[in-house]
């Protein structure tokens, strides 16, 4: 994002004007001013934290225990030291800090407002905690769902992404993790007040910060396994030059199948693995055969087709990968008992196996190569509608069908893609042969 549009920065630019005035003192109310700074410093150092530990997002309790107990004005005060100075990874720094802190100001005045309204300070300064929950979770709903809007509207006016699209799923997304950090603020609140004070409210944080240390543990562990799989596919791109970017559409496409199947996000992130690394097993093939214009020997497809068994004993060792390895070895049977390494037939073939198939023959033909260009995606999906049964499970063909037509194909593109082909599809593949009528990249072909 670093040439931002000019509609964006008025965006920016509108949001910020809206939380300065958000500060202005309301008439007749003081504010502690000694609260302000501890939980200004708190948040601070909070955010400090996430930086060294190099998580995303923002550490909510301590800004929603201010908008529990603090005036609105004095509430979004709390945010701003913090955003001001957090850590920024992408350019432009200054509008991406004044964003996140105007966009936190006006979230926690919003949030203290409502929580005041509904009589919600004097709960809190009573202690009386359970029936100081239903004005805290309206607080926390209304801080969720703003902070959701702005999130939406700075997508779609930045990214140039479509208005539904960007607002989807935001708040249903971010509800629950919000939820739980405002019941550590309206506890933080809570015992701030009580005759214990300050001190035993910070005791609230303690285990929020060991859950947000174990989750940054899990953070580091996911990014390694990212750039094992990225280095894989790297070195099968650099291999096979005409392939570059077809694992990450593979992936893609495997992805849609399997959320439209309704897996599990955990499941469906492992077929997204599946399919970015269904190909990694050409790193054992020689690079003159798969560079080969001409056609292929006999003998050279029976080299070619050893590439699953290839990228089997490559990824067998990954434990993280679980049935993507099956994928891997799997994905050029068909359901006929046609295909190889085994001739698997039916339902002996894994269900992931299953997916990649059709995600893999999708991106094949819908890219072009150096032989033909590339089909339009109605032209490839009714060919896989004709090999459904026989070639491919039709639950996998109806189930991307299906997808495509609520989402569209917008497979991701590298520059370096776009700079040496000029296409913006994805250009210069060639895993699968020219198909023949009725039949999808035939067995012995140079898949």
């Amino acid at each position: 994002m670093e040439a931002v549009p000019a509609r964006a920065r008025a965006y920016v630019a509108g949001v910020a004007l809206v939380a300065l005035v958000c500060l202005l003192p309301l008439p007749g109310i003081r504010a502690p001013w000694w609260a302000v700074a501890l939980l200004a410093a708190l948040y601070a150092g909070c955010e400090r934290i996430a930086a060294r530990w190099r998580l995303a997002g923002t550490f909510h309790p301590v800004l929603l225990a201010g908008a529990f107990l603090l005036p609105p004005p004095a509430a979004a005060l709390v945010a701003l030291p913090g955003a001001l100075l957090s850590r920024v990874d992408h350019g432009p720094r200054l509008l991406r800090r004044v964003w996140r802190a105007a966009q936190l100001a006006v979230g926690v005045w919003v949030a203290a407002r409502v929580h005041w309204a509904m009589g919600g300070r004097n709960a809190v300064v009573a202690s009386d905690f359970p029936y100081a929950l239903v004005p805290a979770g309206v607080a926390v709903l209304a801080f969720c769902l703003l902070l959701s809007l702005l999130d939406g509207g700075i997508l779609a006016l930045a990214e140039r992404i479509p208005v539904r699209r960007a607002w989807r799923g935001l708040f249903l997304r971010s509800l629950a993790p919000v939820a739980v950090h405002g019941l550590a603020g309206l506890m933080m609140a809570v015992l701030w007040r009580s005759p214990y004070g300050p001190g035993a409210a910070l005791l609230v944080l303690l285990p929020m910060c060991v859950s947000w240390w174990v989750f940054a543990q899990y953070h580091r562990e996911r990014a390694a396994h990212q750039a094992t799989i990225r280095a894989l596919v790297q070195a099968v791109d650099i291999k096979d030059e005409y392939t570059r970017g077809h694992s990450e559409r593979v992936g893609q496409a495997s992805m849609m199948i399997a959320r439209e199947l309704g897996m599990d996000d955990t499941r469906t992130e492992v077929l997204r693995f599946a399919g970015i690394l269904h190909d990694v097993g050409k790193l054992g093939v020689p690079t003159r055969l798969l560079r080969k214009d001409g056609p292929l020997t006999p003998e050279e497809r029976r080299i070619i087709e050893l590439h699953p068994e290839y990228g089997h004993e490559m990824v067998r060792g990954i434990s993280f990968l679980g049935e993507a390895r099956a994928a891997v070895l799997h994905h050029h049977e068909r359901l006929d008992g046609s295909g190889y390494p085994y001739g698997l037939l039916g339902a002996q073939i894994p269900e992931s196996a299953r997916v990649v198939a059709v995600a893999d023959a999708f991106d094949a033909m819908t890219s072009t190569r150096s032989y033909r260009r590339a089909r339009p995606v109605g032209a490839a999906l009714e060919e896989l509608e004709r090999c459904a049964g026989s070639q491919f499970d039709p639950r996998m063909v109806t189930a991307l069908v299906r997808a495509l037509s609520r989402h569209g194909w917008h497979p991701a593109v590298t520059a370096d893609e776009t700079e040496e082909t000029g296409e913006a599809d994805g250009t210069g593949e060639a895993d699968l042969p020219r198909p023949r009528p009725g039949v999808v990249g035939r067995p012995g072909a140079r898949r």
